[in-house]
């Protein structure tokens, strides 16, 4: 069952899928992606990993086309991550960090790989480092940094977790511009990835 796990995750790394929206919306006057994501129950940032064409998530015009995702329970649990790490950085006065679909995917793996091959480490026995991990995915940056965790049971819990270890907490006050999480329900796997583009 795990191989089939970690199979069904790699196929959806090499061949995306990319009918992930259930609906498309037509941006209305007065629109924001805030009303949008209220409308539909979903976070802000859920709607932005979909629409890479949205250079900028405050700036949407009357018949622009969202893409409405259709969000299971794990990718809301990665985005309640996403939606704690901006909250933290725009307390601190910092910009908030972009989701990043593909690198969501590469930190799922990274998830999936510490399930699969029984380790807890940033040094994949199958990937390599997290570096190597993002470059083999053909994701482009200036600079990374990765986040693991294991155990924790909620969001909530990992990144308190996290922000309580120097560290951690330095990568997610970073200088990045991009986020991806990964979590893997089983074992209770976490993996975050930063980029800077």
């Amino acid at each position: 069952m795990k191989k089939l796990l970690i199979l069904s995750v790699l196929f959806l790394l090499i061949h995306p899928i990319h009918t992930m929206a259930e609906s498309v919306y037509t941006v209305q006057p007065d629109d924001s992606l805030w009303k949008i994501a209220l409308r539909y129950q979903i976070g802000v940032t859920e709607i932005i990993e979909v629409n890479p064409q949205i250079e900028n998530p405050d700036l949407i015009y009357p018949k622009d086309k969202i893409n409405i995702p259709n969000i299971d329970v794990i990718k809301h649990t990665e985005h309640i991550v996403i939606q704690l790490v901006n909250q933290e950085r725009v307390e601190n006065g910092l910009n908030e960090l972009r989701p990043d679909e593909q690198l969501s995917k590469v930190a799922r793996l990274k998830s999936a790989d510490m399930l699969e091959n029984n380790y807890f480490s940033h040094t994949s026995p199958s990937y390599g480092l997290p570096f190597e991990m993002i470059q083999g995915f053909d994701i482009q940056y200036d600079q990374t940094a990765t986040n693991i965790a294991r155990g924790q049971q909620t969001p909530h819990e990992v990144f308190r977790g996290w922000m309580n270890t120097p560290e951690h907490r330095e990568i997610i006050l970073g200088d990045f511009s991009h986020i991806g999480v990964g979590y893997v329900e089983d074992g209770k796997y976490w993996t975050q990835m930063f980029i800077k583009r």
